[in-house]
């Protein structure tokens, strides 16, 4: 497929089928006509000698230092140099792709003064597959993600380093073998390259697209969580959460009993009056996690066709505009949202697998979920695993939003941390993925010992996981059991078959 960016109209999950997917992209004709403009309108104020920030002259404390026409023209080699100064491995592939399709959209409004040269390059790089070698540390999130897009400018130079059909290379070479040509950069083009939170917001993007998916695994999870332990289903009511008449909830409670319906155990008799909080609040826990992530979307797609830079050069006009439109906080703050919402539900889930390795509170199921025990232990450690996960994500809920430190001799002196935020917003997910699995695992064990008609969803659920991982009859090393179950949640499986069933899960 082909992405066709304007600048106006890239979402969320055009990020991920480009970063990830390789979809190709290109841009519109009126978007290549705005960059033209803004650039030739920028020559003409160089041509006049006028004063503009960050083309002729330095950058942050050097703001007030005015160039020369011969440094004019070599300034922007040496912002790129300076500023690619992370550290620390790889960052993701696809994130690096991300950020790449992110800038390439933030030039279509005609409005950061690069030329249109600039822009072709950082689409042939990202069609032909040639991913710059960025490092995974040194972006405060303002003026932007400096640090690791100076190390796709450099890339987009000849030189540093890029990964080319899966092998890192030199920059030049792995160029070459895409059949493109490094390029020399003019007034403009690096800051134009470098000046924004694409790198930031890219990672959000893909977080984001994980975490929706997460959250139909969730109620998947939960609902065969419901069944196993005999669960009292009057708590997902739809009445009872239209009432209240959170959004997040009553889809949840939908899924619930969607999931659910035809199940022998969740109609059987000897359910208690009211289940503890870990069950029958799972809407309303669920629920607010789902509308901080809708919110989330919706400023992380702003970012994305926004325009990130500073300065802002206004064709209409003839305008120069010096501001803070780089500043990462408008992503940064819903993404800690997100972050503290999953570390949540992931505390949620951990709860639910304790109930069912709990003899005590598990309804008559066996201690620890094995039919032998004693001589066997079966999912006792598994959620010792779990309690680790969850004690990382609550350590990464500590937000990163508010620990700005000054920086550019206090010229910058409030920067976002939106990189650092997304980062751990990004491990909390993966974590999230973890503890689910575990509780998945035991869950489907229970069901196994049950041994009563299940949910029209639950058993499709249920089917998948077996046809990949077996039943635990006597002890065995339950590594590849966890990590076999995360792939299978990454690979989509269950939930094709799931939604193929009952229909799409809200």
């Amino acid at each position: 497929m082909s992405l066709v960016l304007d600048g106006s109209h890239l979402t969320i999950h055009d990020v991920e089928r480009v970063a990830i997917g390789g979809d190709q992209v290109s841009i519109s004709d009126e978007a290549k006509g705005r960059i033209n403009a803004c650039r030739e309108m920028i020559q003409r104020k160089i041509d006049a000698h006028e004063v503009m920030y960050g083309v002729t002259t330095g950058i942050g404390e050097f703001s007030e230092v005015v160039l020369n026409p011969e440094q004019v023209l070599n300034f922007q080699k040496y912002l790129v140099y300076s500023h690619a100064a992370g550290i620390g491995e790889a960052m993701p592939i696809e994130v690096v792709r991300g950020a790449m399709v992110g800038r390439i959209n933030v030039h279509c409004h005609g409005n950061s003064g690069g030329r249109l040269e600039i822009t072709q390059l950082l689409i042939d790089m990202v069609n032909h597959g040639v991913t710059p070698l960025v490092a995974s540390k040194g972006s405060v999130g303002a003026c932007g993600d400096l640090s690791p897009m100076s190390q796709i400018a450099i890339t987009m130079m000849g030189e540093g380093e890029a990964f080319f059909e899966g092998k890192l290379m030199p920059s030049a070479d792995a160029l070459s073998s895409a059949g493109l040509k490094s390029i020399q950069l003019e007034a403009r083009d690096g800051l134009a390259i470098i000046n924004g939170s694409n790198m930031l917001t890219a990672m959000a993007a893909l977080t984001l697209c994980d975490a929706l998916r997460w959250l139909k695994y969730h109620d998947i999870s939960a609902a065969m969580t419901l069944e196993a332990l005999n669960a009292n289903l009057l708590a997902f009511d739809p009445l009872l959460h239209e009432l209240k008449g959170f959004k997040g909830s009553m889809e949840v409670a939908s899924n619930l009993l969607r999931l659910t319906e035809g199940s022998a155990i969740v109609t059987s008799s000897g359910k208690k009056v009211q289940d503890a909080y870990s069950l029958r609040s799972t809407p309303q826990v669920i629920g607010s996690l789902k509308d901080a992530l809708n919110y989330a979307i919706t400023q992380i797609e702003i970012e994305l066709n926004g325009v990130g830079d500073n300065p802002i050069f206004v064709v209409d006009e003839e305008r120069v505009i010096t501001g803070a439109n780089f500043q990462g906080s408008p992503v940064c703050l819903p993404m800690e949202m997100v972050g503290i919402g999953l570390s949540m539900a992931a505390v949620l889930s951990e709860r639910r697998l304790n109930r069912l390795t709990n003899p005590a509170l598990s309804g008559g199921l066996p201690p620890f979920l094995t039919e032998k025990p004693g001589l066997h232990s079966g999912l006792m450690v598994a959620q010792y695993t779990a309690c680790a996960l969850v004690a990382e994500t609550r350590i990464l809920s500590h937000p990163a939003a508010n620990q700005s430190i000054p920086a550019a001799a206090d010229q910058e002196d409030f920067v976002s941390m939106g990189m650092t935020t997304t980062q751990k917003t990004r491990t909390i997910m993966e974590n999230c993925f973890g503890v689910l699995s575990i509780e998945m695992n035991a869950s489907a064990q229970a069901l196994d010992i049950r041994n009563l008609k299940l949910g029209k969803g639950v058993a499709e659920a249920h089917k998948i996981i077996r046809g990949c991982i077996e039943h635990l009859d006597n002890d065995r090393p339950l590594y590849p059991d966890h990590n076999n179950m995360v792939e299978l949640l990454h690979s989509g499986k269950i939930l094709q078959a799931v939604e193929g069933a009952i229909g799409k899960l809200d």
